[in-house]
């Protein structure tokens, strides 16, 4: 269910790409309640609204929701070249929270599709900041030593 999609970012992952917006529209939004199914948004058509991510007054937390479902439907599944996102997660969580890797891998796969960039599609875009970001989260958490 991609015609018609737009493709710019939006919300806190910035869904990008008409087939992120198709997958929403038809797991949670308008074609998923045209087709029958449950659909939590199906007054929502991501595809001819995609801005409704941002903008909906009715659905605050689209913002929050189109970031969690992108994190479940297509990072905690990757397993790509011997990379596998929950493997590597509890590598990270049973080693401390120390390893950047596993944070400069996820921001590759989120930013560019994969875990070793620059993949054909270029360089992470703001991987220093972002690894500096989460270990300023890890520690006002309290998680990682200030």
């Amino acid at each position: 269910d991609v015609e018609g999609c737009c493709w710019w970012g939006r919300g806190v992952i910035q869904t990008t790409g008409v087939c992120n917006f198709g997958k929403l529209n038809y797991f949670l939004g308008a074609r998923a309640a045209k087709e029958g199914r449950s659909a939590p948004y199906g007054d929502v058509d991501f595809c001819k609204n995609p801005e409704a991510i941002c903008s909906s007054q009715k659905h605050k937390e689209l913002k929050w929701i189109a970031g969690m479902f992108y994190w479940m439907e297509s990072l905690q599944s990757y397993n790509v070249r011997g990379w596998n996102y929950m493997k590597r997660l509890h590598e990270f969580v049973d080693g401390g929270l120390q390893d950047p890797s596993f944070i400069n891998a996820v921001s590759g796969i989120v930013n560019r599709g994969c875990h070793d960039p620059p993949c054909g599609t270029g360089e992470v875009d703001g991987l220093i900041e972002r690894s500096g970001y989460f270990d300023s989260a890890l520690r006002v958490l309290g998680a990682i030593p200030s």
